[in-house]
């Protein structure tokens, strides 16, 4: 008798929430079919082969799409300006609405994605590292194409405040410049290396640095035994004490600077910009002369430009914030941290987990982009 008045209960209960309107599903958190841009099409396109941070990139893309209901497409062009060009190109015949360019070249980009974005006026691309040229050299704009990059400037500015303030600080301290041994590259070879140089020629202007030598890659087709061969060579010609640190651009030139300096048996401090897990192995050795990296967090990147890419797509470009200065912009630039040898000498760090030991700046997320409907399903 008892089971039969529940029963009886039970179906009044749901026969009344029918002819309210209600049902089981409205108690339900939203699915990515509610995302206002589930079923979308997008694709990262990386003009470099993968590496271990543009596979973090990538991961951390594809995780942000698909976490917004989003179908996702990665493609590597190994280096080759051609294929990034015809990869984006076959993508956006086939149908993608969205795509994530990374690396494209200053001296076809512009025209080329110009082109692009007039022939298929629904594609919504952003870009990573790509600035936009004319043929006289003028910076330019595509409308409704949002660039974005890493704060290159102070990329370098933190590597030469680490030179002067802790590795130098009784020389700086003295007012005598530190003498930087530069490992570079020539004008234009990426529009990252320009705005890097910017950086470092503020240390000059200031006094602090004095360039004794600028030396690059003879071969970029090996650039790492390349740039072994040049210093191997350069060090023969300085006397102890002449050098007191090495300054790399680019963490790849770095690695053929510390087969050079583990080969001569000099005892040279160095630093670079980027990073990744064969740079962490050298800088965590015993007596290792690679003292810091200059990088930002590379999964946070993928994520970042997958978000903006989904806010282009949702038609909300009043919400794509520069992390810098947190107003709307269509040029963004993303914070930058130092990671220290005595961070990753300690433990098994890579460059999954670094977050573990690069302080807070390195894990921070306030500047990333975010909606209501974003929070609802990737939960920050």
């Amino acid at each position: 008798m008892f089971l039969r008045k529940v029963t009886a209960f039970l179906t009044v209960a749901v026969m009344l929430c029918s002819f309210a309107g209600c049902s089981a599903s409205d108690e339900k958190s939203p699915t990515v079919a509610d995302s206002p841009v589930a079923g979308k099409k997008v694709a990262y396109i990386m003009q470099m082969a993968s590496s271990d941070i543009f596979q973090m990139w990538s991961d951390a893309a594809e995780e942000t799409a698909e976490g917004l209901g989003m179908e996702f497409q990665a493609f590597f062009c190994d280096g080759s300006d051609e294929k990034w060009q015809e990869t984006a190109r076959q993508c956006a015949a086939d149908g993608y609405d969205g795509l994530l360019l990374s690396h494209g070249g200053q001296s076809y980009a512009y025209k080329f994605l110009k082109d692009l974005t007039e022939q298929y006026p629904d594609l919504k691309i952003v870009t990573f590292d790509t600035l936009f040229e004319d043929s006289s050299g003028r910076t330019q704009k595509i409308e409704g194409v949002t660039q974005f990059f890493q704060q290159d400037s102070q990329l370098a500015e933190l590597l030469l405040d680490y030179i002067c303030n802790t590795l130098y600080a009784d020389k700086t301290d003295a007012g005598e410049p530190v003498n930087i041994l530069k490992v570079w590259e020539g004008p234009q070879f990426l529009s990252s290396f320009d705005r890097r140089q910017e950086g470092y020629a503020h240390y000059e202007e200031l006094g602090l640095i004095r360039t004794v030598e600028t030396i690059g890659p003879d071969d970029h087709s090996n650039a790492e035994s390349s740039i072994a061969e040049a210093m191997t060579d350069v060090l023969a010609s300085y006397g102890e004490g002449e050098i007191d640190a090495i300054w790399c651009c680019y963490d790849l030139y770095a690695r053929g600077v510390y087969d050079a300096l583990k080969k001569s048996n000099a005892d040279i401090p160095m630093v670079s910009v980027d990073i990744c897990n064969a740079d962490i192995e050298k800088m965590a050795e015993e007596t290792s002369p690679w003292k810091a990296c200059a990088t930002s967090n590379w999964s946070y990147n993928g994520e970042f430009g997958m978000r903006v890419l989904a806010l282009e797509l949702a038609g909300e470009y009043d919400k794509i914030l520069d992390p810098m200065t947190g107003q709307a912009s269509g040029w963004l630039e993303l914070p930058v941290s130092l990671v220290t040898q005595d961070m990753v000498s300690e433990g098994d760090v890579d460059v999954t987990n670094l977050e573990t030991v690069a302080g807070a700046a390195y894990s921070d997320r306030s500047w990333m982009p975010v909606t209501d409907w974003m929070t609802k399903f990737l939960g920050n």
